[in-house]
């Protein structure tokens, strides 16, 4: 049962809890990663019949042109068309993050920012049960957004391909899908192989040993985010429905043993209600066993003095997801500093953002709201720095530079621009 506190000072075990601190797992992965890079096809395909099972190789590592056209006829033409649905929206809103050159002229002055996409991107998606096609979606669409000119993804065969993630990809356009998964996967993008080119940009959710790849791959790619197991947290008052707050604490609950849900209300008997609803809905869950392990260790429901508390305790967490089941939520909103994505009032659920708002579901987690933000456009941009000065407007600069660079003790720095004034002075 989902347990009830009052106040935070008992949420500890939720403010520390991280599926990253495995010291065996970050071994086993950095060695994985050292013998992709070093060995490429040889070890990718070795650990690929290793974890998944199945045997692969230069000529069968790639998804087939027959393949996604049979995924096609595995899928029903109303889920497509559902997908499809969900494609538009996700490029309306991420359409709306595309920036144009920023560059200003003025007194012999020009600087500014040009934006350019990364050349090519590589997404992670996993396969079998954790497999999730609106994470192509999700991942796929900004960076086409951005203009990326070449997207590849990796997923594993495993347990067979699933169709619907094979048809997300081919209608975000990624005709290069390649039959690999974990850190193994992520290694190749990083580094390349023989058959899988090196991306520059990694973007997509996984399990651990993808997570803590991501993490030490840094530097030979980008990566978009460390995610961790999924999140809620409800603020609601006494006005909420008690069947929706439940069914939506179940709902991030039946993710993983590790995923958290909370509930921070200031109406006690909301607490009590919702504690049995919960219950009540978990008995009918197919899932059952994972949520209820997830709400016994990781879940709680905070009874607050009042709201303005309650939004304290959610920016203290920095939640993944965050639900305002209040009256007229737009007035908290001000308030709100750390969290993933805003859901707003009792019919803005947070599956709604999963799938179909267009607003993106991959998001920071484990307290990383408070300083990263959700997957964009910008995870695929590089802002590229733009600086023109004429001789006149250098001349005027001239003194504060050669002071500015003298203080450092940068003396080149200095003669840099002493030479163009005829000034040259390296002692």
């Amino acid at each position: 049962m989902i347990p009830v506190l009052k106040g935070d000072g008992d949420l500890g075990r939720i403010f520390g809890r991280s599926q990253l601190d495995m010291e065996n797992i970050r071994e086993t992965v950095k060695n994985i990663l050292n013998d992709v890079r070093i060995n490429g096809d040889k070890a990718l395909f070795t650990y690929t019949e290793k974890f998944d099972k199945i045997n692969i190789d230069a000529f069968s590592v790639a998804v087939t042109d027959k393949e996604i056209d049979e995924a096609y006829a595995a899928v029903p033409e109303e889920t497509v068309a559902a997908l499809r649905r969900a494609k538009e929206n996700i490029l309306s809103f991420h359409k709306r993050q595309k920036r144009t050159d920023d560059i200003v002229t003025a007194n012999g002055i020009t600087t500014g920012i040009m934006y350019r996409p990364v050349e090519r991107a590589g997404l992670y998606v996993p396969g079998g049960k954790a497999s999730y096609p609106s994470s192509v979606l999700m991942c796929a669409l900004p960076a086409v957004v951005a203009g990326v000119p070449e997207i590849i993804m990796t997923t594993p065969a495993g347990n067979g391909l699933n169709p619907l993630t094979l048809v997300a990809a081919a209608e975000c356009g990624i005709r290069k899908i390649y039959k690999v998964g974990g850190a193994q996967a992520v290694a190749a993008m990083a580094y390349g192989t023989e058959s899988i080119p090196k991306v520059s940009v990694i973007s997509g959710p996984g399990n651990i040993y993808v997570a803590l790849a991501k993490r030490e791959i840094y530097g030979a790619a980008g990566i978009d985010m460390i995610a961790g197991p999924s999140e809620i947290l409800i603020v609601a008052d006494k006005t909420a429905n008690v069947s929706y707050v439940a069914a939506d604490l179940l709902s991030q609950a039946e993710h993983d043993e590790l995923a958290m849900s909370l509930l921070v209300t200031d109406s006690a008997e909301l607490a009590e209600k919702v504690q049995a609803e919960t219950e009540r809905q978990l008995e009918k869950l197919p899932k059952a066993v994972i949520a209820r392990k997830s709400l016994e260790n990781y879940g709680s429901i905070v009874v607050a003095h009042n709201i303005d508390e309650a939004i304290k305790i959610a920016n203290k967490v920095a939640p993944e997801h965050l639900e305002l089941c209040v009256q007229n939520p737009e007035k908290y909103l001000d308030k709100i500093v750390n969290a993933g994505a805003v859901f707003m009032g009792n019919y803005s659920p947070e599956p709604l953002g999963d799938y179909y708002a267009g607003t993106n579901h991959v998001l920071p987690t484990s307290g990383t709201a408070r300083f990263c933000s959700a997957l964009g456009v910008d995870n695929y941009i590089k802002k590229i720095s733009l600086v023109k000065y004429d001789e006149r407007s250098l001349a005027a600069a001239a003194n504060d530079i050669v002071l500015l660079a003298e203080a450092e003790g940068l003396r080149a720095h200095a003669n840099s621009i002493r030479v163009r004034s005829g000034k040259e002075q390296i002692i």
